[in-house]
């Protein structure tokens, strides 16, 4: 792997390579402490502590989110690692429900190789799997909610179906009201999730929920990654639902390169 942007006064002091780009790491592999530093969420303001909410997500170079409904075709080891380090790195996960079912969601694992950073942080062993879901319309048997480190959150309207609240409380989860009627609202549920000491929160979309982020304007920061693929078709784009009225504009953080693979963060402008 290696950093295309920003290059420091130290990594220019390096030999390039022959793209002109500076290698970092040592064997080809950044160590996961050197990615960990790379995605490390901002220092929280101890006098006004605030979430900040990061998405990760994978695109085609022809703009496709996914390949037959998911998105592992158009990921590789590097961008699976960057996903490990993102999930190690944050205090929970919000995911959408159609999400959980396609992509045959677990729970998030304690990772040894970042036990220590996480209880200095004050965090649980392993994120939070928080799941947007207005019907509750998920199987309460599996692993998500049966077996996981830290309880598995849905996030829901104040009138989800009274039944499946039952159901989802009996099955150990945490049910969390964030919005009206059936419909969770974007900047509720960040906030919800804050309440309940999540402030370094990352979402693995699916586009639906991006899309809802993105129009409520409440996404900090977009890591990227871009598939050196074209997939064709009519697969989703990394974000979905209606535009915004006015484009949402992100300054690029840092990019990095592994085998035409680029890895891009973006903070809001």
């Amino acid at each position: 792997m290696r950093r295309l942007f920003p290059v420091t006064h130290e990594t220019a002091a390096q030999a390039p390579d022959e793209g002109g780009a500076v290698p970092v790491g040592a064997g080809g592999e950044w160590p996961l402490a050197e990615l960990a530093a790379a995605y490390a969420y901002p220092a929280p303001d101890p006098a006004a502590p605030r979430p900040w909410l990061r998405a990760n997500m994978v695109s085609t170079l022809d703009g496709a989110a996914q390949h037959d409904g998911r998105s592992q075709p158009i990921s590789c080891p590097a961008d699976m690692r960057i996903f490990g380090t993102l999930r190690a790195l944050a205090d929970v996960v919000l995911v959408g429900a159609e999400t959980v079912r396609q992509e045959g969601y677990r729970p998030a694992r304690a990772r040894t190789e970042f036990v220590a950073a996480r209880e200095a942080a004050g965090q649980a062993p392993a994120p939070a799997i928080a799941i947007v879901t207005a019907g509750l319309d998920l199987d309460f048997s599996l692993p998500l909610f049966t077996s996981p480190l830290v309880p598995t959150v849905l996030l829901t309207g104040a009138d989800a179906p009274a039944g499946r609240v039952r159901d989802a409380e009996r099955a150990g989860a945490r049910v969390v009201v964030a919005g009206a009627g059936r419909h969770v609202e974007p900047a509720r549920a960040v906030h919800a999730l804050a309440g309940l000491g999540y402030t370094r929160q990352l979402t693995e979309g699916g586009p639906r929920l991006l899309g809802q982020l993105v129009a409520a304007d409440v996404l900090d920061e977009m890591c990227l990654t871009l598939a050196p693929m074209l997939a064709a078709g009519d697969a989703q784009r990394i974000a979905g639902g209606p535009p915004v009225a006015v484009p949402h504009r992100f300054a690029l953080a840092s990019l990095l390169e592994e085998d035409g693979f680029l890895f891009g963060r973006y903070r809001r402008a």
